[in-house]
């Protein structure tokens, strides 16, 4: 094994550098605690792998965090926008941001935990921290159809771009958001699209602009679309389909499968954090501090929601730094006062 790379002693260390993550860090900052944030990936990570050219279905004041503002020509921000403020609100703020750094295990306890990583290279680190945020998000971690197939290639969890499938056969899996809007933006740019969805129809939770428009490209015989149907098989160049009319296999050349995520419920509880089994697996926490079960493990963002991953967003979860650092300032005189 190779050499442990220890870094320094923290107040605070947050697991999770997207928006919440850098409300949380900036909150904890400003009431002059020492803190670090660790990403397995880059800076706002799951924004990043959002689809290119995405819009954001909010304005862009209610995606600011540090009384920032996110000034935008949009009502409705884009990816890139997003990314650009987040980018500049961490450079404001001088966030210590260790990206591409792993979190294998946390030990210790409240006021000395030890939280062990893998870097890029798969090097070991250390960090020593006196209290732990965990803000993780849910996008990493799909929610997988296990079915024949879906560990082929051509399947994917994420979708992009247009360009790589034009005309080709594509299946779009899922009747939500994701799927309108990526079976939209493949139809446009040239690809055979087929929507299939196991309820009767869209979601009712489809923004308002984009369900008339998914609506009638269906209702028009541009995207072919099978309601209440299921995905049985795919293969390599086939998908096969459970309809109401019965067993149906078509030709395909790539699968998005946009059936959704789910926190990393496994590694919550590798902490010690309880998971509330009645209510939606939602982690036990104060909610008026979102201090869990474990002394000095807090929570922040999505993840408080449990497998309820459509109750906060960006615009509710940017506010839980607040909470925390309030809880923060009541229990921790700050080791080393942040500059």
């Amino acid at each position: 094994m190779g050499d442990v790379f220890e870094s320094d002693f923290h107040d605070l260390l947050v697991i999770g550098a997207g928006p919440t993550g850098l409300a949380c860090a900036i909150e904890a900052k400003r009431a002059g605690f020492s803190v670090v944030l660790i990403d397995k990936g880059c800076l706002c990570n799951s924004l990043f792998h959002y689809p290119a050219h995405m819009t954001f279905f909010t304005t862009p004041e209610l995606l600011e965090i540090g009384d920032m503002p996110f000034s935008s020509p949009n009502q409705k921000p884009n990816r890139n926008e997003a990314l650009e403020y987040y980018r500049k609100v961490a450079e404001h703020y001088s966030l210590d941001i260790r990206q591409y750094e792993t979190v294998q295990s946390v030990a210790g306890s409240d006021g000395h935990f030890t939280v062990h990583t893998l870097d890029r290279f798969g090097r070991a680190v250390e960090h020593r921290t006196r209290k732990l945020v965990v803000a993780t998000g849910y996008y990493d971690l799909p929610n997988y159809l296990g079915i024949p197939g879906e560990d082929l290639s051509k399947v994917k969890h994420y979708y992009h771009e247009p360009h790589p499938f034009y005309g080709l056969n594509v299946v779009v899996i899922g009747g939500k958001n994701s799927a309108a809007i990526a079976a939209l933006d493949l139809w446009r740019h040239g690809a055979r699209v087929t929507l299939v969805h196991r309820g009767a129809e869209m979601h009712r939770h489809v923004k308002y602009w984009i369900l008339p428009d998914i609506n009638n490209r269906v209702k028009n015989g541009e995207i072919t679309a099978h309601f209440s149907t299921t995905v049985e098989h795919i293969a390599e160049d086939t998908v096969t389909l459970a309809t109401p009319e019965g067993e149906k296999t078509i030709p395909n050349d790539f699968v998005f499968a946009l059936t959704g995520y789910h926190p990393d419920f496994s590694f919550i509880e590798r902490l010690g954090v309880k998971l509330d089994a009645a209510n939606d697996r939602c982690p036990v926490c104060d909610p008026a501090t979102l201090e869990s079960n474990v002394p000095g493990i807090y929570l922040a963002g999505v993840i408080v929601a449990g497998e309820r991953t459509n109750e906060i967003f960006i615009e509710n979860g940017r506010f839980h730094g607040k909470l925390i650092a309030t809880d923060l300032s009541e229990k921790l005189t700050p080791a080393t006062l942040s500059t």
